[in-house]
């Protein structure tokens, strides 16, 4: 009598569809991998009701697993002979039963793992994608990319849904090549169609161009970031309120002597205390537009950051082709800050007032310093014609339209000697000194205009850094070039915030210690470069001229 064979789907764990592995038997009499099982009554816990996942039969207390040793036999004897069927029974093993539990194996792919575009039946998951194949491969179907020389060359990347975007829509090529001219991926059938005559290169080695930009645009963010306004406005912050309780105080002590004028003494203090509000909630406001700034500055460099990560060069390029509208500006916005000393002209008009004060009452007004300026109409209000001094002018300097313009001659002209002349570089000063706030323009020309302030003991005779507008700390000086805009001082030299323009706003608020220098376009003001400091004499205003095609005019606003 014939021997019947064995039933081989007897011998398939219901919940991960392949040959039990190390058996065991539940109460019910199901049989399943130990490690499925476990799984399954792993996420029953919180019930503390663990059921059977085919007859849905249910145990409590959780029952102990015991390995079944007939079971694990049999399916040691049946693994080699089932091995090329393997795939058609679990699938015949799945219709049976209807479980639909995700495999417990890590081999397999489950929803969200990219799987291998080679396996059939149940597929395993990819370990690797080839941008060349357009395909994701399992361990074992990867094993030619090692073995093949011609597969060796291909790019393999950590698994991706998104190999499809790397075939071109029209011609279903793979894209390897990027256009230039148009911005896009394309694949070779583009090239001599549509893109045909274009800049073409390839995806590897636009992206490598691109990949080297990444750095550099990074550190101009960073850089961005670490310029910020955010702890001068914290200091600003912190400074205004002890400035008026400083002044109150005075103002307190010197009224209280007066009993006549304890009333005018409580309107000034009002009006202190007013101005106190007002200048915090200005640089409060302008404290949290700032931090909106360095938030969207340290997401643009984790942006480029993640870009610098993306092995697949198509991405890379489309990726960074919306990158570089939204990382252009590195720049945050620039905050106009008041002087420090808010309140301190409040406490000199108060000890003025007592020193005059003898009969007669005179009524007191809080006077702060005023805003900086914010249009060009505001810095106009603070114009100061500028002429240069002759007798300060280096010998082959030439100065024109009533010692207004300054141009290089190459020659030396019939000055006379003079204990002020510069002898080593092409420069010059003012006749004006400069104090109190003072506002004028330079119109130059050519290639490197250097355009200066000075105190009016910087050196004038040898050959020396001391002699040189920037080059010392009697001189602060913006270095007007047309491509390598800087700023410079005691011989440092700084990056500045913005391209120059052929006018250049100068503003000085010298009891503030401010210098501030702005690229002046009809009535538009674009800040340069900003210089927080004290001064400690008068300025003048000076400029250094180059090469004989460079020329400097002070201009006459008003």
């Amino acid at each position: 009598m014939a021997q019947k064979a064995l039933d081989q789907e007897s011998f398939f764990c219901p919940v991960c569809l392949d040959l039990l592995k190390d058996p065991v038997t539940i109460p019910c009499g199901h049989s399943y991998c130990r490690n499925c099982v476990q799984h399954h009554w792993d996420q029953e816990d919180e019930k503390k009701l663990y059921s059977c996942p085919e007859c849905r039969q249910s145990f409590s207390p959780r029952p102990v697993l015991i390995k079944s040793i007939m079971l694990a036999g049999l399916v040691e004897q049946l693994k080699d002979t089932n091995r090329h069927e393997t795939p058609k029974m679990k699938m015949k093993m799945k219709k049976k039963t209807g479980f639909t539990a995700p495999p417990a194996d890590p081999c397999y792919a489950g929803p969200q793992d990219v799987s291998c575009d080679v396996c059939t039946g149940i597929k395993f998951k990819a370990v690797q994608s080839c941008l060349q194949c357009v395909a994701s491969y399992c361990e074992s179907h990867l094993q030619p990319h090692y073995d093949a020389a011609a597969l060796q060359k291909h790019q393999l990347v950590a698994p991706s849904h998104k190999l499809q975007e790397n075939i071109c829509s029209q011609h279903k090529k793979v894209m390897h090549l990027f256009c230039c001219s148009d911005q896009q991926s394309i694949c070779y059938l583009c090239s001599t169609v549509q893109h045909k005559g274009h800049n073409i290169v390839s995806s590897a080695s636009e992206r490598a161009q691109k990949q080297a930009e990444l750095p550099a645009r990074r550190a101009l963010l960073l850089q961005s970031l670490q310029d910020t306004d955010l702890k001068r406005l914290k200091q600003e912050i912190q400074d205004i309120s002890p400035s008026a309780q400083t002044a109150v105080q005075r103002s307190r002590d010197s009224f209280r002597e007066m009993v006549l004028l304890e009333k005018r003494g409580s309107e000034v203090e009002q009006q202190i205390l007013s101005q106190e509000q007002t200048q915090l909630s200005r640089v409060q406001k302008l404290q949290d537009q700032l931090q909106q700034d360095v938030t969207e500055l340290k997401r643009s460099i984790s942006e480029l950051d993640t870009l610098s990560l993306t092995p697949d060069h198509n991405q890379f390029l489309q990726l960074y082709a919306s990158l570089s509208t939204d990382t252009q500006s590195t720049e945050p916005a620039r905050i106009q800050t008041g002087p420090r000393r808010y309140f301190e002209y409040v406490i000199r008009a108060v000890s003025a007032l007592m020193d005059k004060l003898q009969l007669t009452l005179s009524p007191v007004q809080v006077l702060l310093s005023p805003a900086e300026p914010s249009s060009r109409e505001d810095f106009l209000q603070y114009y100061t014609e500028i002429t240069l001094d002759l007798n300060t002018a280096h010998t082959e300097l030439s100065l024109s339209d009533g010692n207004r313009r300054a141009s290089l001659m190459r020659e030396h002209q019939s000055y006379p000697d003079h204990s002020d002349r510069f002898s080593y570089m092409c420069q010059v000063l003012s006749r004006e000194s400069l104090r109190g706030r003072c506002y004028w323009e330079v119109e130059w020309s050519g290639v490197c205009v250097h355009i200066a302030v000075s105190y009016r003991d910087i050196q004038r005779k040898g050959i020396s850094d001391e002699c040189v507008f920037g080059y010392n700390d009697k001189s602060w000086v913006l270095v007007c070039h047309k491509t390598r805009p800087s700023f410079l001082f005691i011989s440092v030299w700084s990056q500045v915030s913005g391209p120059v323009s052929s006018r250049i706003g100068v503003y000085l608020d010298h009891s503030a210690g401010v210098l501030a220098f702005y690229s002046v376009s009809e009535s538009t003001m674009s800040l340069i470069h900003r210089v927080q400091t004290t001064f400690t004499h008068s300025l003048y205003a000076g400029v250094r001229i180059y090469n004989t095609e460079d020329t400097a005019n002070f201009l006459k606003l008003k």
